[in-house]
């Protein structure tokens, strides 16, 4: 081999070397870089996994065997039921104490609806939610939902029920934000007013309750309160096309109910339905 082409070898051998070292450091570099990527990867998905968990804990965190009102009833004892089950309709509510929509509608059709829960044409399934509070940072939705909750696991829910109703605070107005309004509303139900109802006022004993009936109503579809559902269809504020009003509730059950019979109740029951203030065994 002449010294020249001797020299081309070398040099030629040369540049193949630092070419395959480039080549090992790019691909060194690249190994790096996916060795950061894939740990920031598995740091994000070990966050939120984490963020599940935690999440799942807080939606578990309510033990409907020990922390829903006596009485409730549902897959998760999230729903207060007033009046008999026999009774062949069902009117579902959704609603927050706080509403002045509730209100109006429950001031223009308690009387009514009482009326029909005593002929045992309908019962009435509530779901006593607490939105407004999580809207304007308040907290009277939620403490007025633990105090009919502490009314239901007494028996006292539907006559407590419409004594809030009868002495709303305006919607601005988070009066109920002071548990002592609660308690001193209490007095007008026959029986209610107890140091166990004002203790259960007190310490929140069924926040997880109210909290889980909130969560239920956020996955529902609904978004607004009132919610009214006669047999699973809405009826508020029109039914199958009619404006809602007394008579025309009266006149959708009846047609509900054509062919059914309605449930039988006793003449105490009735009475308490019709006028929940009227006796200490007012039906919750």
């Amino acid at each position: 081999m002449s010294q020249k082409n001797s020299s081309e070898a070398k040099r030629t051998a040369r540049e193949r070397m630092q070419e395959e070292r480039a080549a090992q450091e790019a691909k060194t570099k690249r190994l790096r870089k996916f060795g950061i990527i894939g740990t920031v990867l598995a740091v994000i998905v070990v966050a939120v996994v984490i963020g599940v968990l935690v999440q799942n804990s807080r939606t578990s965190s309510y033990d409907a065997a020990t922390q829903a009102p006596a009485g409730t009833i549902g897959t998760n004892k999230l729903i207060i039921p007033v009046g008999s089950s026999a009774a062949p309709s069902t009117l579902t509510v959704y609603e927050d104490l706080r509403c002045p929509a509730c209100g109006s509608y429950e001031k223009s059709f308690h009387t009514t609806v009482n009326q029909l829960m005593a002929q045992g044409k309908i019962h009435v399934n509530y779901h006593v939610v607490s939105f407004i509070d999580r809207n304007d940072n308040g907290s009277g939705s939620k403490n007025a939902a633990n105090a009919v909750a502490c009314a239901q696991n007494v028996g006292k829910f539907h006559g407590y029920h419409d004594v809030l109703y009868a002495n709303q605070p305006d919607e601005t107005d988070d009066a109920w934000a002071d548990k002592s309004k609660l308690i001193t509303l209490a007095k007008q139900v026959p029986g209610l007013d107890t140091p166990t109802f004002e203790s259960c006022v007190n310490n929140n004993s069924f926040g997880a309750w109210v909290t889980a009936v909130q969560k239920d109503f956020d996955k529902s579809g609904y978004t607004s309160t009132p919610t009214i559902l006669l047999n699973g269809t809405s009826a508020y504020p029109t039914y199958n096309g009619e404006q809602i009003s007394t008579a025309n509730l009266i006149k959708w059950v009846d047609a509900a109910n054509k062919g059914k019979t309605p449930a039988t109740i006793s003449p105490s029951a009735s009475a308490a339905l019709v006028s929940p203030n009227a006796s200490p065994s007012a039906a919750g």
